[in-house]
């Protein structure tokens, strides 16, 4: 990433992207100056480790722009990708010294860090954080027990159609927007990294995809810039209904 990208992000908190979305989204102005005291930005370009599993992790912090994976390696060298970090999640744990995964930039990424072991003392003595932490924390079980779903009952129509969804509500509470009606974004992932992700070939994704633009479910400008007519009908093809619940 450029220099000037990040010399362009808002350092004052109340003009972040992602403020009502953050650890910090129910901070008091006050607190907010303590946190911008052991804040600081760090920019990683697309391909670029953020973290390896098992490296001292000595910040925690949140995506601001951009997107980044986490994968596991097993002994013999097989790697599992098991989540995405997407505008406003948070990355590191309090209380643990080191990363429990490897984190890779997917695209360039701008991260909010803070200084782990004053952020850790801040959370003591600061509900709001706390509190948000652990919302964020139980978001994030919720979104995996989800994604168990995806990965061991869904087709593969439903995976790429689940996927999409994922993307295009993130980007839409990003703007405050409700996830309805017509929603544009870009997508993060290559088809390769889809298919790893979803358990599927690569000829499987390029073909489900097709089929969903051929159906008019989505619509693509080139192989990343995603527009979705409808999001119910982009639901109805995952599986789920408009607000985000399995279908009964």
């Amino acid at each position: 990433m450029l220099k000037s990208d990040l010399q362009a992000m808002p350092h004052e908190c109340g003009d972040c992207p992602i403020r009502h979305r953050a650890v910090c989204a129910r901070c008091e102005p006050t607190e907010l100056t303590v946190l911008d005291q052991m804040k600081f930005y760090r920019s990683f370009e697309a391909g670029q480790t953020v973290i390896w599993a098992g490296d001292r992790m000595d910040f925690v912090g949140s995506v601001v722009t951009g997107v980044a994976t986490l994968t596991q390696t097993l002994e013999d060298g097989r790697t599992q990708m098991v989540g995405l970090l997407l505008p406003s999640d948070f990355i590191g744990r309090p209380g643990r010294d080191t990363a429990a995964y490897n984190a890779v930039a997917t695209t360039d990424v701008v991260m909010c860090c803070f200084r782990k072991k004053p952020f850790e003392e801040m959370m003591a003595h600061t509900p709001h954080i706390a509190e948000r932490l652990l919302e964020m924390t139980l978001d994030e079980l919720d979104a995996a027990r989800e994604w168990m779903v995806v990965l061991g009952r869904k087709t593969a129509r439903e995976k790429i159609a689940s996927l999409l969804a994922i993307i295009g509500r993130r980007t839409a509470s990003l703007t405050l927007q409700e996830a309805r009606g017509e929603i544009v974004f870009d997508l993060p992932l290559t088809r390769e990294a889809m298919a790893d992700y979803l358990g599927l070939t690569l000829e499987t994704v390029s073909r489900q995809i097709s089929a969903l633009k051929r159906d008019g479910v989505i619509a693509l400008e080139g192989k990343r810039h995603v527009t979705v007519p409808d999001f119910r009908l982009l639901m109805d093809e995952a599986g789920d209904d408009a607000d985000g619940g399995l279908l009964v």
